[in-house]
């Protein structure tokens, strides 16, 4: 009997341990993820796009299927990849995540540059027409596309991830990581779902609602849907330039470069009057504009040498 006993408390303890490193596993996750919000955004509003000219009945299926890939990014190919860097060379986190930093910085400005240069005449073409491709075959490309720019978003995500998950156990690590990216892929493309389907739903409701208030609310929900794609444009634009930037002056920092982080810190101080809001904004804003200006740098970079290259590397990676 006191055998049985023995046995019983060894298992209660082994069950508190569990039950303590799940907690500590989903307190590091959700600490790891709100540290992308940025990316998230970004991954948000630029997802949208590639559902359009699709009809209705094939938009879910297509966020479905770019949501499995995106998950077989970051669980299949960047979770392994992830700890194989934390346990041999944690060393290249902070380059890292300066080249990912700087993507973010180059997206958001190329955003920016494209608008102005719109609105100056340098817009697309005068009529928009394109050449007719078959459904299927543009829904394919279309995904594969979604999926590629998903696999650079979620290795930045892991990245950021790895890079805030406190040393330790390579399975809590793994669990951790594991978990951010589930969470994360849910709550991007769910968030994508609803966003795709709420002028479906406002169309609904203004036909076959029973009361003038049900049809006016889903005339109201089809007329805000352009707004809120719009905002979500602007709001993850600015997210992936003030995150960017925030990324490089802290990853320069761990590398030994403090002069960024320390001024925005004093300029935060010197201008915040000791109100911690106040000079968040104040540090966000310098991130903000060092991450604006550093992705106009980039923008020929990019463009005339580093797509090139990756286009051209993607293509031989196609085709063989």
């Amino acid at each position: 009997m006191s055998g049985l006993l023995a046995l019983l408390d060894d298992v209660a303890g082994i069950a508190k341990v569990a039950a303590a490193s799940v907690d500590d596993i989903g307190a590091a996750a959700a600490k790891a993820g709100s540290k992308t919000a940025g990316v998230l955004i970004d991954d948000a509003a630029v997802t949208p796009k590639y559902l359009q000219g699709f009809a209705p009945a094939r938009e879910l299926p297509i966020i479905w299927r770019i949501a499995r890939g995106s998950l077989i990014n970051k669980l299949v190919f960047l979770l392994p990849a992830a700890l194989l860097m934390a346990s041999f060379a944690p060393w290249m986190i902070p380059p890292l995540l300066i080249l990912g930093g700087s993507y973010l910085c180059f997206e958001g400005a190329e955003k920016i540059a494209h608008v102005v240069m719109s609105r100056h005449g340098h817009g697309a073409g005068p009529d928009g027409s394109h050449a007719v491709e078959d459904p299927l075959h543009l829904e394919e490309r279309k995904i594969k596309g979604a999926i590629k720019t998903d696999f650079i978003l979620s290795a930045e995500i892991m990245t950021i991830a790895l890079s805030v998950i406190e040393p330790g156990s390579v399975w809590m690590q793994g669990a951790t990581l594991a978990l951010v990216g589930v969470m994360v892929t849910a709550a991007v493309y769910g968030a994508v779902a609803v966003i795709v389907k709420m002028d479906d739903v406002g169309l609904w409701l203004s036909q076959v609602g029973t009361w003038n208030a049900t049809r006016a609310f889903g005339r109201g929900v089809v007329k805000f849907m352009p707004w809120l794609l719009k905002a979500l444009t602007i709001i993850g634009t600015a997210a992936m330039l003030w995150v960017g930037g925030s990324i490089i002056v802290h990853s320069l920092a761990q590398m030994g470069w403090h002069y960024p982080e320390e001024t925005i810190h004093h300029w935060a101080v010197a201008f915040g009057a000791g109100e911690p809001a106040l000079q968040w904004i104040v540090t966000a804003s310098a991130d903000f504009v060092l991450g604006l200006a550093w992705g106009l740098i980039l923008i020929p970079i990019g463009v005339k040498i580093v797509a090139p290259l990756w286009n051209g590397a993607t293509g031989l990676f196609s085709k063989a």
